[in-house]
């Protein structure tokens, strides 16, 4: 994922995204337990609902080939649409089940060895907690962005950091490796992330639990991001 687009993006899904000189883009993370075929028909309502950079696979609690039997249902809908699609904690399983790169945690293995599995064209992202010093870290390993959070309260993970807005500012100011904003994210706080310089805003709750359901929520979270940028 570059700062405006996302790896195999294409143009046609990026019509309705704000000005690529000053963009901030959604990235959806997948809820925290669904059944893949009855999920993928509400990724896909959601992906069509306006501009989504990319979609995290995000499965705690499941053995490997529940992992797999997800990637392989959802991989289509996401990858069809100029989406990139990136795998939560597996960089090997990444790889095996054709997607386009992974997102580690903190205690998710080495970022320079996943650096070398996933190669030069895949997309690498890493955890950073409210840490700059870990940011850097991650960036001279080879991530391609770095996430930080969670900067609102979040049902979806049990959080220890709350990193103020400003560390977004300081970060693209200093650095050309895009930020992920992430915890609690919705279209009514998301503005001050936007403001701040973030370059994706990670969403759970927002879309998934919408209650007009997930197509309603992108396209709520991306009138918000518009709205946020307009408003400078």
């Amino acid at each position: 994922m570059s700062r405006t687009g996302c790896s195999g993006a294409t143009a046609d899904a990026q019509d309705d995204a704000p000005d690529a000189a000053a963009r901030c883009r959604l990235y959806l993370i997948t809820p925290p337990a669904f059944d893949p075929l009855r999920f993928r028909d509400d990724l896909a309502r959601a992906l069509d609902a306006g501009d989504v950079a990319a979609v995290q696979l995000r499965l705690k609690g499941v053995d490997e080939a529940a992992i797999r039997r997800a990637a392989e249902t959802l991989r289509p809908v996401v990858q069809e649409r100029g989406v990139a699609f990136l795998m939560n904690d597996r960089a090997d399983l990444a790889v095996a089940c054709g997607l386009d790169g992974a997102h580690l945690g903190r205690e998710d293995g080495d970022l320079r060895a996943a650096r070398a599995l996933l190669g030069p064209n895949l997309t690498l992202g890493a955890t950073c907690h409210a840490s700059r010093h870990l940011a850097m870290e991650a960036a001279e390993a080879g991530a391609d962005y770095v996430a930080f959070g969670a900067f609102f309260p979040t049902g979806t993970k049990e959080t220890r950091h709350r990193p103020d807005p400003e560390i977004l500012s300081i970060w693209s100011e200093t650095t050309r490796v895009p930020s992920v904003a992430i915890g609690g994210v919705t279209p009514d706080n998301c503005g001050v992330l936007v403001r701040a310089g973030a370059d994706f805003l990670a969403v759970i709750s927002a879309v998934w639990s919408h209650p007009e359901g997930p197509a309603a929520g992108v396209r709520a979270m991306n009138r918000a991001i518009a709205a946020a940028l307009e408003a400078g």
